[in-house]
């Protein structure tokens, strides 16, 4: 019986290269030889992709692959725009279609999405260029609507990426400053104060049509945040979690309910907090972690399962069986 033959894209032209790196890596280690071929499908910093070390069109690297792994985190691999060329191209790949993954990579419109369908989202103000208004008059305007600390995040990019963090409204115009230079938009949220969760969401898996896997807590030093503690493995989380029973069973709800209100597909990761009263959803990420020190696969080990038979699952829902 010949082998399938799997497309495994990483890299990417976001910050979160080093991390598409690792995600990557892991996929093409998880699949068993005898049944995958598996090839090593290189997007570089400047968006030209590589198959076997060589400069290739996205057509040409695509064209024996049965089916596609993105593990292209932020950026064009979770805006959109990679899965309109795998489509366009006409293979199958799993994950989020391109207005589910732009949708989750679009803090702004996801945060409006969500509110709609009654998910409590932290309160936030958004600002580009376009505002016309300087850095201070931003801060001025946040602070008349919440207080301080601040979370101050690009509106565009993945999950901890370009995050900065003011304690008081008079570091607030230097963290709008330094997030607009060097993305072009802002998203200014109140910091939530409580514990901070991940909860994974897969598709049609162990038959439930939604099946939420155990929520992991996710423990931070201080407001560090970031994508720093995942690549320098300082970041702790565990499975299971010190989540009440109550608490879990909001916690799968609303990453559900997420996952539903965005159209996700095939799986996703929801990054939440929890705090004594209330569950607040911050975002939706289209493209799980799977590095050493992520959050998913020790979820998926916690209800017996592996980053392979993850993966085996993601590929069949991708070629519709």
């Amino acid at each position: 019986m010949a082998r399938m033959i799997v497309g495994v894209l990483r890299g990417g032209t976001s910050g979160e290269y080093n991390l598409s790196l690792k995600t990557g890596a892991a996929m093409l280690n998880a699949l068993p030889e005898e049944k995958y071929d598996v090839r090593d499908i290189l997007v570089d910093k400047t968006g030209l992709w590589h198959l076997r070390g060589s400069p290739a069109t996205p057509a040409r690297a695509l064209a024996q692959v049965d089916v596609v792994l993105n593990a292209l985190h932020g950026g064009v691999g979770e805006d959109g725009t990679v899965q309109r060329v795998i489509e366009q191209i006409g293979v199958p790949y799993a994950g989020a279609r391109p207005v589910a993954a732009g949708l989750s990579l679009n803090k702004n419109r996801a945060r409006e999405i969500l509110a709609q369908a009654g998910i409590r989202v932290p309160r936030g103000v958004s600002f580009t260029p376009r505002n016309e208004l300087n850095t201070a008059d931003m801060a001025g305007l946040t602070f008349s609507q919440f207080g301080p600390p601040y979370i101050v995040k690009p509106a565009l990019e993945g999950a901890g990426s370009g995050i900065r963090v003011a304690a008081t409204v008079v570091d607030l115009p230097d963290a709008i400053g330094d997030v607009l230079d060097a993305f072009g938009s802002a998203l200014v949220e109140e910091y939530v104060r409580g514990k901070e969760a991940s909860v994974g969401v897969i598709d049609n898996f162990r038959n439930e049509e939604l099946y939420v896997l155990p929520p992991a807590h996710v423990e931070r030093e201080g407001m560090f945040l970031g994508r720093e503690p995942h690549e320098s493995g300082t970041m702790r989380h565990s499975v299971p979690s010190p989540f009440s029973y109550t608490q879990k069973l909001t916690l799968a709800d609303t990453a559900r309910r997420a996952h539903r209100a965005l159209g996700m597909s095939h799986f996703s990761r929801s990054d939440l907090i929890v705090t004594p009263t209330a569950v607040y959803l911050l975002e939706v990420n289209a493209i799980p972690g799977l590095y050493p020190g992520a959050t998913f696969p020790s979820m998926l080990e916690a209800v017996g399962s592996s980053v392979t038979e993850f993966l085996e699952h993601a590929i069949h829902l991708a070629m519709g069986r």
